[in-house]
């Protein structure tokens, strides 16, 4: 059930990334608002209410668009612009229509053509080739042909100037079976799984069938007429850096998607988020819509509400009792009113504190079942939750005995002071490259065989000052001009200093290169890190860990510090989190940065800790400025915590954007 080696499925991407980012260097696209339409008509003929906009309404929107001083652009001024040969003007904004239903020509294209409005329209090809007396496949039900546009209101449109046919893929706009439990799952951005031979799709077939489908929609374009695409409309908004690739490729420079618009920090060059226009939406809330955007809020404005979740509580060898604990997750996430999920992907089952098995298919590590994509994509799909992130090890990997890398791992020195800190976990060396290399594969599979949000990296993201002493890492230390005798180092505080720092940097690096991996299939990845409360209390704590509270709330988009008072046997909890909280406030947008992770269970007595202290510590910190809050571990057997105390805390603090 492995998933195929990587091979040059992104050989060709690094040339056309870089020729779309030269071309795209004067494209500012905070000029542009791109607005996603679906279906325009009479209330009583939508067939998709939840996306569908009255007549009235849109001739609403556009009065209000051009009363408030936007401009109607076309994709002519869009390509001009992005190659550089152009600018937008302030509050451009281009119009696009998905689907390509019939609707779009009895009522949305003798709008534009008396307002003299450019649009874009998208059109899946397989929707288009039947006949008049057939059905087209439209998604779980059967619609009559004439429900959808014809090939000559197509070219009428079109030689009209004002319609821009975009193609909305060939036949990608529907699920396809993403893995053993049966979950359908975006067919653009989804590895195929074959329940007949218990395996996934290979690089090489997801590729071709990508291109196969992109190619057959521009042949069939040229088949009647239509000018050959220069726009890709992405099928429920799903893409990945492949798919883009792939477009551009197939001559279409520009792409869309259904991001939120707020998560602009990584977007790809020629790729252009859309705000999508809900059914029924007025005016004041298309304007709402669009000053959130303007605003450039993003999740760090968000209070994130965070449920920590240990996969080894849902998995069971027993399929039928597995289904039944993530039922009870799936409840609990409900109840507790949580927005973010964090969510175990690995497993260590011997407790050493290094990750023996996985959830996910893979090429380096045993799989211990095929679970993450299954949570992963019910909870996104069945709860509240907005954002789930994986929780993935960076060094703590325990490969199998035989493969090469494993014993490339940190090595703690020997010390005369049996009382220095130990950090307890296996780890591969930060300064081997093929373990690095080895790491980057294990994320390279997590992202293309799963949907999500975010990366927590686990708190084994550090270093002791006893480490690292394997011969990967002295020699690293010595072309740093440090000694190769960690001793001397210690001796010394501005070597100590130096080392620090150079360590800190590796791991810091590192996790940004392993994001960088996701990105490729999860482009609006958003990231995390637990952080070991001690450096957020004591800066000189930074050499025991080779962590920094400073330069981890410039690297990642949140700090998750681990705000654990049992776990680290303070007498006065009080003042560990009025301290704690205190040095955050003291950084530049500190507390929008940082999410305090709770502990649920007190491991010294493995006791769990009460609902209601829980709730008690959340309401002080709230009042203290902190924004963010999570708890680790949930345990959805047990039942604890209790999502009735939390939940009214956590209902203190709003969902939506804050200033």
């Amino acid at each position: 059930m492995a998933i195929s080696s990587i091979g040059a499925t992104f050989s060709t991407c690094t040339s056309a990334k870089d020729q779309s980012q030269q071309q795209s260097k004067n494209f500012d696209s905070q000029n542009l608002t791109v607005l996603a339409y679906h279906e325009v008509s009479s209330d009583k003929n939508s067939l998709i209410p939840n996306y569908a906009v009255t007549t009235q309404q849109f001739e609403a929107h556009l009065e209000w668009l051009k009363n408030n001083g936007y401009h109607f652009i076309s994709i002519n001024q869009v390509l001009a612009a992005q190659k550089g040969q152009a600018k937008l003007a302030p509050k451009s904004v281009l119009l696009t229509f998905d689907d390509g239903y019939a609707s779009f020509y009895q009522y949305v294209y003798p709008i534009l053509q008396k307002n003299k409005i450019p649009a874009v329209l998208a059109v899946v090809g397989a929707w288009l080739e039947p006949h008049s007396n057939q059905k087209v496949n439209f998604g779980d039900v059967e619609l009559p042909r004439n429900n959808i546009l014809s090939w000559e209101q197509l070219k009428t449109m079109q030689n009209s100037g004002l319609v821009e046919i975009a193609s909305h893929s060939y036949n990608l706009h529907h699920g396809i079976l993403g893995n053993p439990q049966g979950n359908t799952e975006p067919a653009a951005t989804t590895r195929l799984y074959s329940a007949q031979n218990q395996s996934y799709e290979s690089d090489r077939d997801y590729a071709q069938r990508i291109q196969q489908d992109f190619k057959k929609n521009v042949q069939l374009f040229k088949q009647h007429g239509i000018t050959e695409p220069r726009v890709m409309v992405w099928p429920y908004g799903r893409y990945n850096q492949q798919t883009v690739n792939i477009a551009q490729q197939q001559g279409m420079p520009l792409s869309f998607s259904l991001d939120d618009p707020t998560l602009r920090k990584h977007q790809l060059p020629g790729q252009l988020n859309r705000i999508l226009v809900q059914g029924g939406m007025t005016p004041a809330q298309l304007a709402t819509e669009i000053n959130n955007r303007n605003l450039q809020w993003t999740d760090q404005h968000r209070p994130q509400k965070i449920m920590h979740v240990d996969l080894d509580y849902i998995y069971d060898p027993d399929q039928k009792q597995q289904e039944k604990n993530l039922g009870l997750l799936l409840d609990r996430i409900q109840k507790m009113g949580v927005n973010t999920v964090y969510l175990q992907a690995f497993s260590d089952p011997d407790g050493n504190g290094s990750a023996d098995l996985v959830y996910f298919p893979n090429r380096y590590i045993p799989m211990r079942a095929d679970l993450f994509n299954r949570v992963s994509w019910q909870i996104m799909t069945r709860t509240q939750v907005s954002r789930v992130y994986a929780w993935m090890p960076i060094y703590a990997w325990e490969l199998p005995k035989q493969h090469p890398v494993a014993k490339e791992v940190v090595v703690t020195q020997q010390a005369k002071d049996s009382q220095h800190l130990n950090m307890g976990y296996r780890r591969l060396s930060p300064f081997s490259e093929s373990a690095k290399s080895v790491i980057k594969g294990i994320y390279q599979d997590l992202a293309k065989s799963s949907s999500f949000n975010g990366i927590i990296f686990h708190d084994d993201a550090t270093l002791s000052d006893y480490e690292d002493a394997s011969p990967m890492a002295l020699k690293a230390y010595k072309q740093h001009g440090l000694p190769t005798d960690l001793a001397k180092i210690r001796e010394d505080d501005a070597k100590l200093q130096k080392w620090t720092a150079m360590k800190t940097r590796a791991i810091d690096s590192f996790a940004m290169q392993l994001a960088d991996e996701v990105r490729l299939y999860q482009p609006f990845l958003m990231t995390a890190r637990n952080l070991y409360a001690q450096v957020a209390l004591n800066a000189y704590s930074e050499n025991w860990y080779a962590q920094s509270l400073e330069e981890s709330l410039k690297h990642y988009d949140f700090t998750a510090i681990m705000a654990m008072p049992y776990m680290e046997q303070v007498e006065d909890k009080d003042k560990f989190f009025r301290d704690m909280a205190n040095r955050v406030s003291k950084y530049p947008n500190g507390f929008k940065r940082t999410v305090f992770e709770l502990q649920a269970v007190n491991w010294r007595n493995n006791q769990k800790v009460p609902s209601e202290e829980m709730a008690d510590t959340i309401a002080s910190l709230y009042k203290q400025g902190v924004m963010h809050v999570g708890y680790y571990p949930d345990n959805p057997i047990e039942d604890h915590p209790d999502p009735a105390v939390l939940r009214q805390v956590f209902d203190t603090k709003p969902n939506a954007l804050v200033p």
